[in-house]
């Protein structure tokens, strides 16, 4: 990595050059030194209050976040910031109350919807509940009850925030509709989102009720699973609320009751498997990024999207070409995304790392425009996905946010 020290600029413009360059906890080092000799410096504020939020250190974050918008209340990012914040943390109310601050009526009004009953109650008889997935490839598929009616097929797509309705399976089940925004996807393409709520999702004994949802036309996805009716997508958001587990070779998928007891004897009955523990930060509601390289070249931050099927990589022209590969247009082919068709070019990465984890001749694809490459402050090189995680056990711990990787064998 680039030595940002040469020539050090003043602490709080460093601190923002590391905020850039990924490098959050240098950048909270420096930070911490300039809020002792200045502690309402507004911009060192605002930046250790994103990073404490990509760390789900809430109460600190919100510390900051809260100074920062009185020390400027015409501001816009300290507001949006702690809407942000108490999204994450299942604070609707105090979420409402930021949107509607920002003008975002809409938005606001879903979850003021949720005043008379708690976001994500949790309903089990076990801490583990473990459901089979109907496909591994081309991307996870399980099959599950929407309020209480028939089965229906959702597949397992970190690169989805909220859990995603097919449009036309919404209008079949008569989900209530808090207005909508354009949503930006791979390439650069957009489609509209529409903002809704469900009462509950229930898989294998696990029954979550109250669960915020957004809707796209998802049944379109159906052609590249042979036929089979796509009806919506489980994301991250769902995930961060238990430690959960994608096993891919065991065609599962695992949710562990999010505590520090069953986080500690899933650690150990692991321990044998020599996993790998990567460090992880996560922007926004679903921007999983950690360190990881292509080809043996310079760190990049790369975003954890396991939704590419096909694939285990893509991500920015300039990452791309400084790990040495040649992108051929005449291979281009058409592929589906979430905003519909775009033209794609294959590659293959000779060596794809994340942290430890190394796998060679993962496929990848170039889609032209790298919506996220700068779109969080911060650069993303790429995206690593179901290619490259395709052999392990990966693991989400939103607890010491570390992302836990096995390579497993099938079990007997």
């Amino acid at each position: 990595m680039s030595d940002l020290s040469a020539n050090k600029p003043e602490p709080s413009d460093y601190a923002s050059l590391l905020f850039e360059s990924g490098k959050f906890d240098e950048a909270k080092k420096v930070l911490m030194e300039c809020i002792q000799g200045d502690p309402y410096n507004y911009q060192a504020l605002i930046l250790l209050g994103k990073i404490n939020l990509f760390c789900n250190n809430f109460t600190e974050a919100e510390e900051y976040l809260t100074l920062a918008n009185e020390l400027r209340m015409e501001e816009v990012e300290p507001k949006q910031l702690l809407a942000e914040l108490f999204y994450r943390q299942d604070r609707f109310q105090d979420a409402a109350t930021f949107y509607q601050k920002l003008g975002k009526e809409k938005k606001s009004e879903r979850f003021w919807s949720f005043k008379d009953n708690k976001p994500y109650t949790i309903e089990c008889t076990q801490e583990i509940t473990s459901i089979k997935m109907i496909k591994t490839d081309p991307l996870p598929v399980i099959q599950v009850k929407i309020n209480s009616n028939e089965t229906v097929n959702l597949l397992i797509d970190t690169g989805a925030a909220e859990i995603i309705i097919d449009k036309e399976y919404a209008n079949e089940i008569g989900l209530e509709i808090f207005g909508s925004d354009m949503g930006t996807f791979a390439g650069g393409k957009k489609a509209e989102i529409t903002f809704s709520k469900i009462d509950s999702i229930a898989f294998a004994g696990l029954k979550i009720s109250h669960v915020p949802v957004t809707i796209l036309p998802t049944r379109a996805f159906s052609q590249i699973f042979g036929g089979l009716r796509i009806d919506g997508i489980i994301g991250t958001v769902l995930f961060y609320h238990f430690i959960t587990t994608m096993d891919y070779i065991n065609g599962e998928l695992i949710f562990r009751i999010k505590s520090e007891e069953n986080l500690r004897a899933f650690e150990q009955e692991i321990k044998e498997l020599k996993p790998i523990e990567n460090p992880f930060w996560m922007a926004g509601d679903h921007f999983m990024v950690a360190w990881g390289s292509l080809n043996q070249s310079e760190p990049v931050l790369l975003f954890v999207d396991t939704g590419l099927a096909g694939g285990g990589f893509t991500g920015a022209k300039s990452t791309i070409e400084k790990a040495g590969i040649e992108l051929d247009e005449e291979k281009a082919i058409s592929v589906m995304g979430g905003g519909g068709t775009l033209k794609a070019i294959p590659f293959v990465v000779d060596e794809l790392a994340l942290g430890d984890t190394v796998e060679k001749n993962i496929r990848g694809f170039f889609s032209g425009q790298f919506v996220i490459e700068n779109m969080l402050g911060f650069k993303i090189g790429g995206i690593l996905s179901h290619g490259f995680f395709r052999k392990y056990s990966l693991t989400f711990d939103f607890i010491d946010m570390k992302i836990i990787l096995v390579k497993k064998t099938e079990k007997k």
